[in-house]
């Protein structure tokens, strides 16, 4: 088993039910257990700004899956939860999964690239994944806890 971190992020419909129901969805994929989630986070867009705000988390897994059969599932709960992957980067979405690490695995081919190359920009997903593991080190990029503390997140708010 190998444990993995996914960020999960939603801006349109019910955000918290389309993040709740991926976390019920990746609790049912094949040889796949959710160990772990974290708050949910109100966070400002990156990237296009004229949209609403996102509700995101982080959950963390231990999977038997190999880091690309993992993708696909992660890519078919987004499906199934209504999201169209139309090219339009960082625009409005009812769920965005993505694969930030797995432990022990480093790879870049054109569907993916572990660990997440943009991890260290982006507190939506720094926040969530320090309730988790503030203390992991992501590498090429330092461990999250400093990783976090370099950048401004006071625009982004834990809900109750």
């Amino acid at each position: 088993m190998t444990t993995a971190y996914i960020a999960l992020g939603s801006n349109l419909g019910d955000s918290r039910r389309y993040l709740q129901d991926a976390i019920e969805a990746l609790a049912r994929l094949p040889e796949t257990q959710v160990l772990a989630s974290s708050r949910f986070y109100r966070t400002p867009p990156w990237g296009v700004l004229e949209q609403p705000p996102f509700i995101n988390a982080v959950v963390q897994i231990d999977t038997a899956m190999k880091a690309d059969a993992l993708l696909q599932s992660l890519l078919a709960i987004e499906r199934a939860a209504g999201r169209v992957r139309d090219g339009d980067r960082w625009g409005p979405r009812t769920l965005d999964l993505d694969l930030l690490h797995m432990e022990g695995v480093q790879l870049s081919n054109a569907q993916l690239t572990l660990p997440h190359p943009r991890i260290a920009e982006r507190a939506f997903v720094l926040l969530p994944l320090h309730d988790l593991a503030p203390d992991l080190a992501i590498p090429g990029q330092g461990r999250v806890a400093e990783l976090l503390a370099a950048l401004d997140h006071s625009e982004c708010e834990a809900l109750p």
